[in-house]
């Protein structure tokens, strides 16, 4: 019976210490194909790093001139809502140029607030779980850019209006928009499809946000499967790792 005691007691000192171990980070991953085991700690590091780096690098990419207006994965198009404004005055022959430069300035706008984004972005990461960060560790190509995503668009376009709107107000957006659209809602007796009222700050911040988490999941992917952008010590450990599973 006394032995039976202890054995039981062995057990659940191990398990107990097993525990400990994992709360601390000191344990983690071995068995899963991984040759160099990782603990909890340098996972959440390495792919809070890895995010950070995409982060600042996309953002970097998407508020140079013509970051938006010469990419064709995040260019911004004419607003779908008001397609038809921009449909039927060009098949009157009105406004072209117009509509070609509200087209650049929209992009003008979306590469302005991108060069503020970093910061907004960056603070979203901070609290990573450890069940997150396995996740996303095994999640494969753009699991850590999904998983921004999913947790925090809301927050961020909150966060990011006020940025788009100044961006708007700087490269003045509305003064291109105005008479485009004020021309539209006066013929409204001759094209019939009501007046449009399109919420550009709305329309930017969106596609602006958008545009970014495409260009955070490219710069995701290449630390996944580039070793030449693992650019730290941690990058080189954690995704290392899932390279010896290939």
């Amino acid at each position: 019976m006394k032995k039976i005691i202890l054995a039981g007691f062995a057990c659940l000192t191990i398990l107990s210490c097993e525990t400990l171990q994992q709360v601390a980070g000191e344990v983690l991953l071995p068995s899963e194909g991984t040759k160099t085991g990782l603990t909890n700690i340098e996972v959440i590091s390495g792919l809070k790093e890895a995010l950070s780096v995409a982060i600042n690098n996309s953002s970097s990419l998407a508020s140079k001139l013509d970051g938006f207006n010469a990419n064709s994965l995040i260019k911004l198009p004419f607003p779908q809502d008001a397609i038809n404004v921009k449909n039927f005055l060009s098949d009157k022959g009105l406004f072209q140029n117009q509509i070609a430069t509200f087209e650049t300035t929209l992009n003008r706008a979306a590469e302005d607030a991108s060069a503020k984004a970093a910061p907004i972005f960056l603070d979203a990461i901070k609290n990573m779980s450890i069940t997150d960060g396995f996740a996303i560790l095994k999640g494969g190509e753009g699991a850590a850019t999904n998983f921004l995503k999913t947790k925090t668009t809301a927050k961020l376009i909150e966060a990011f209006s006020p940025v788009t709107k100044n961006s708007i107000e700087k490269v003045e957006l509305t003064k291109f928009w105005n008479p485009i659209v004020t021309k539209y809602n006066a013929m409204d007796f001759i094209h019939g499809k009501g007046k449009v009222n399109a919420d550009l700050d709305q329309y930017v911040t969106d596609k602006a946000v958008d545009g970014l988490f495409t260009m955070m999941a490219l710069e995701e992917n290449k630390i996944r499967t580039d070793p030449v952008a693992r650019v730290s010590d941690v990058l080189k450990k954690v995704f290392g790792s899932l390279d010896t599973t290939n």
